[in-house]
This record gives structure tokens, sequence and C-alpha cells, in this order.
């Protein structure tokens, strides 16, 4: 299984956005989810079509997507 098997992209589903799954819920909106609803079983009762493997990958997909520069410190 591929570590991001449940990241899917499809220009006919919300215009390309990466979604989980092939459903219209974007990773994004994911994320924004998991900010919103701190606790965990509020969270699955507005989203019961999220697996914690959606989840996981969702979060994996986001920091994969960062740009994480390690910047030389230059002391005075």
């Amino acid at each position: 299984m591929s570590e991001l098997d449940r990241i899917t992209s499809d220009p006919a589903i919300m215009n390309g956005q990466p979604c989980i799954r092939g459903m219209r819920l974007t990773v994004r909106r994911v994320l924004e989810a998991l900010a919103t609803y701190p606790d965990r079983q509020e969270f699955a009762a507005e989203y019961p079509e999220l697996e914690d493997e959606d989840i996981r990958q969702a979060l994996a997909y986001a920091a994969a997507h960062l740009d994480d520069k390690v910047l030389e410190f230059r002391g005075v």
C-alpha cells in the first residue's frame, strides 16, 4: 500500500484539489476540521465517513507539502 494512496486528485472533483478517497472532501477541509473540533468524538460525529488512516494521510500530505528550510544561523 502506498503511503498516500487515500489522497486523490481528479480535475472533475473539487477542481483537482487533493481529496480523501475521491470524495468531495479536500485535505484542506480535513485539516481545518481537525483544528475546529479538538474533541475527536465530535470530529468523528461530524465526519463519520473518515477513517483514522484518512486523517493520518491528510496530515502526512500536508506535512510533505510544506516548505521547511533549514537556515544557517550567522551569529553577530
